[in-house]
């Protein structure tokens, strides 16, 4: 079950109704900017958990600048749409409201989830990358960091996440080759323990690092835990299958 740390009181509370109802997402997002994807970013984190767990989501993105830009920006980024916000007074009958905002933000009623800003190297552009840096390498450049923590995208954060992203699409393609087998148990609870913990995604990512090198673990092991963690974190891991070695 996805516990999360609500802002409002600093206490965990259940992201999902125990009947596994319906929960509605607002994401609030002030403009576009790279705080403002990396409060997308996270909203896109609540949503995959949520729909994982098997709770129905209804996800809607309200206010902020720019919202076009913002939404292509997103979408770059592998961050799945958001509706536009309704009046939404009276709700669907849903059974738990989160809203994920800026900190600091606008107070709001229900369950909140804040999220730290992001600061780029080059404030020149929304993203703060150049116009050649791989969608991919920015969202795990700010996945790296908790979304309680700020995000620093220097260079020396973007060159990380750009050789890690290029190391583990060339080892998912090179596992995919050899006969498949299940994620092991033990790995498959950490995984969840750890994004079920406050989207603790740090700490899947750090599960993977494990699962690359762990001399027992057959490689369809290895495959078939990338693949299955990728369903959280977007990263298009398994891209370069069927490519030349």
């Amino acid at each position: 079950m996805l516990r999360i740390i609500d802002a409002r009181s600093g206490e965990p509370v259940d992201a999902a109704p125990a009947r596994r109802g319906l929960t509605r997402v607002e994401v609030h997002a002030p403009g576009f900017d790279t705080t403002g994807l990396r409060v997308l970013l996270v909203a896109d984190l609540l949503v995959r958990t949520l729909e994982l767990g098997g709770t129905p989501v209804w996800a809607l993105l309200t206010g902020g600048r720019q919202q076009a830009e913002l939404r292509a920006s997103a979408a770059a980024l592998g961050i799945r749409p958001f509706e536009d916000s309704p009046d939404v007074s009276a709700g669907l009958g849903e059974a738990q409201v989160i809203h994920v905002a800026v900190e600091g933000g606008s107070a709001t009623d229900g369950v909140r989830i804040d999220v730290a800003p992001a600061h780029p190297e080059n404030p020149g552009t929304p993203d703060g990358t150049d116009a050649g840096t791989d969608p991919g390498v920015l969202r795990l450049a700010l996945l790296t960091r908790h979304h309680s923590a700020p995000a620093r995208l220097d260079a020396a954060a973007l060159d990380e996440a750009r050789g890690t992203l290029a190391r583990w699409r060339g080892a998912v393609a090179r596992w995919a080759r050899l006969p498949s087998r299940p994620v092991p148990d033990e790995v498959r609870r950490r995984l969840r323990d750890a994004w079920e913990d406050d989207l603790d995604v740090p700490r899947v990512l750090d599960v993977l690092r494990h699962v690359e090198t762990e001399p027992e673990l057959p490689d369809g092991a290895r495959f078939e835990t990338y693949a299955y963690a990728d369903r959280l974190l977007g990263l298009d891991l398994t891209r370069d299958l069927g490519s030349p070695s």
